[in-house]
């Protein structure tokens, strides 16, 4: 009997400790992998190579990794496979023991993110503008207006460690667009944000500013990064588990307290809407905008409103579905209440920073309008919720990187002049500079012939076709309210005569100029011809389950 026992009992532990290890097409995640190894290469480059050419081979080499993960992406995107059977077919993969999900929406999100992520990496290199320095301090640790800060100044040393930092928070952004459980989808958010805190304090003008906006995010993003937790904690009591497909069969056949549920969905909703900046969640956003290094400005102003977007998405159209009735009148009440703060609020707005925060506001506000659509009835122009947010977000992520681009080209004495009243006659001072920033407030107003315009239409119609058109009527009327405050801004460069001193452009170097070059392009392409990349969406614009 005691060798029968201690024979079972071998076995029930071998079995208790045997753990089969998961199954994982790294091929299918190697954009990720790349843009990680290439961040963990420049950790290892700060610490060998001599501080005199830190910054220079850190730049290359973080514009090589991610123009090798733009390669690999355009090489797996053409290789997705088709899922399913049916009207509504997506195309890609679930790997890693169902924590990724490589489909359309990810493999398009990945693209996106390292187009923003290589033009965020050119402003980064930028050193003509300030002394032939870059943007960033030479030592973090420095007190600001100290005498070591003076001492590193004049040094000339400056910060490598900034091109790894972005590229850790590019790689979280992309894992958070492709997580299909929530543990995942926290980790990503955790690797996208931390890196984010360090670069928004890193100023190497007005550090005081810079701190405060990085305690700032800091703090709460610590606070929606905890709601987002407990929301996990709470959804995993009801599901039983952490995987989306799983999450929504339980969602679908009811088995838990529909309090537990409502109160998870609620709890990673503040988490989600955090990231995006919208209503009430927004605080962080001017201030952080404002004091953060522009380039780093620019940056987060795209990335980190594509990647949180995908994510809120995938996990309410693919978890939380059966549960649309509870969840959608709260998406309709935040959406209209972001939309038309944001567009008041910016009229009253006298610094450009703080004034392309609130319009990020607002822009998260029509977002969420396209979120309130037709998951898989597509709407008249063929496009779903997904397809339409995907589009909005390719033209709102161009315009805003080149937007803050031409933000650190208006100079004066103490470094930007990001007060509007020095921008009044920026027209005569350079016709080409106003006329990019023009076309680029032109499209957050969603004026005909740019992206902005075509980007609004595709979020209204998917909403249109979801029943929601209450939210398309409310998204027309903010549009027509924050058009006041843009088309003001281009009267005042064009027909102002400025107060005082005129405006002072900087002579950029290509790096900065073509950053503006690429966003106008991009802009007038997608609201002229904006045919190939609607197509594009609509074949990426179903989640794989």
């Amino acid at each position: 009997m005691r060798t029968v026992l201690a024979s079972d009992l071998a076995t029930t532990v071998q079995a208790a400790t045997t753990v089969e290890s998961p199954s994982i097409h790294y091929a299918a995640i190697a954009p990720i992998l790349v843009v990680l190894g290439t961040a963990v290469v420049g950790v290892a480059l700060e610490a060998a190579l001599p501080r005199h050419r830190r910054f220079t081979v850190q730049a290359v080499v973080a514009a090589l990794g991610i123009v090798a993960a733009f390669a690999t992406t355009v090489w797996i995107a053409t290789g997705l496979d088709p899922v399913g059977d049916g009207d509504v077919t997506a195309r890609g993969e679930i790997t890693a023991a169902g924590a990724i999900a490589v489909d359309g929406p990810a493999v398009f999100t990945w693209g996106l993110l390292l187009v923003f992520g290589l033009l965020g990496v050119m402003l980064f290199s930028e050193r003509r503008l300030d002394s032939g320095l870059s943007a960033f301090t030479g030592q973090a640790a420095a007190a600001p207006g100290s005498s070591d800060e003076r001492k590193v100044t004049q040094m000339r040393i400056e910060h490598g460690e900034v091109f790894p930092l972005a590229l850790f928070a590019l790689g979280g952004m992309m894992y958070f667009a492709c997580a299909n459980d929530l543990i995942g989808a926290f980790i990503a958010l955790e690797v996208l944000s931390l890196p984010l805190y360090v670069l928004c304090g890193l100023a190497r003008r007005r550090r005081l500013l810079s701190q405060e906006a990085a305690m700032k995010y800091f703090l709460l993003g610590a606070f929606s990064s905890a709601f987002f937790l407990y929301g996990i904690a709470l959804t995993y009591g009801y599901a039983g588990s952490f995987n989306l497909a799983e999450i929504d069969a339980a969602v679908s056949s009811q088995i838990g307290s529909s309090n537990l549920l409502l109160a998870g969905m609620a709890l990673i909703a503040v988490g989600l809407l955090f990231k995006v900046a919208a209503v009430p969640f927004h605080a962080w956003t001017p201030d952080v905008y404002q004091g953060a290094p522009t380039p780093v400005t620019a940056f987060m102003a795209a990335g980190t409103k594509v990647a949180a977007f995908v994510i809120m998405l995938r996990i309410f159209f693919v978890a939380f579905g059966g549960a649309r009735w509870d969840w959608a009148p709260m998406i309709w009440g935040i959406a209209i209440v972001t939309m038309f703060f944001g567009a008041i609020v910016t009229i009253a707005q006298t610094d450009v920073k703080r004034m392309l925060a609130y319009s990020s506001i607002a822009h998260a506000g029509f977002l969420l309008v396209g979120f309130a659509g037709a998951y898989e009835g597509a709407s008249a122009a063929g496009l779903t919720s997904v397809s339409a947010v995907l589009f909005y977000l390719t033209a709102y992520g161009f315009a805003v990187i080149g937007a803050f681009a031409v933000v650190t080209l208006v100079r004066d004495a103490g470094g930007e002049a990001t007060h509007l009243g020095r921008w009044a006659g920026l027209g005569k001072e350079s016709p080409l500079l106003a006329s990019a920033f023009a076309i680029f407030l032109l499209s957050f107003a969603g004026i005909p012939l740019t992206g902005g315009f075509i980007g609004k239409w595709s979020v209204f119609a998917a909403a249109w076709s979801g029943d929601a058109w209450p939210l398309a009527v409310c998204g027309v009327v903010a549009s027509v309210i924050a058009l006041f405050f843009y088309i003001r801004v281009v009267v005042l460069m064009f027909f102002a005569e400025p107060q005082g001193e005129g405006p002072t452009v900087a002579v950029p170097s290509l790096l900065t100029s073509s950053v503006v070059v690429v966003a106008v392009a991009v802009t007038i392409v997608l609201g002229v011809v904006p045919g190939p990349v609607l197509e594009l969406v609509q074949q990426a614009g179903v989640f794989v389950r």
